[in-house]
């Protein structure tokens, strides 16, 4: 499955939850999440989306360790079992 794969079926699902999957991009931070989720309810988490086995790179990791030091939610997800666990 590609990583493209991943990202139309997260937007179908929190769509389908009744959210959005916003696409993310920060000309002056690197390394930040693909997506943020909103859902009903004020639920707010960040999706950085990977091929399957992929891992996020250097400037990836440390921008996700960042924003869960701030206490956000951040989920690395690769597969459809990791979206289904998002969505749970």
């Amino acid at each position: 499955m590609l990583e493209r794969d991943l990202e139309k079926q997260l937007i179908a699902k929190a769509k389908l939850a009744g959210g959005v999957a916003i696409k993310w991009t920060a000309p002056s931070m690197a390394g930040v999440p693909d997506r943020i989720v909103i859902l009903p309810g004020g639920k707010i988490v960040f999706v950085e989306l990977k091929a399957p086995g992929k891992r996020p790179s250097l400037i990836q990791q440390r921008t996700i360790e960042m924003l869960r030091e701030l206490g956000a939610s951040v989920f690395v997800i690769d597969s459809r079992e990791g979206l289904d666990e998002l969505f749970a």
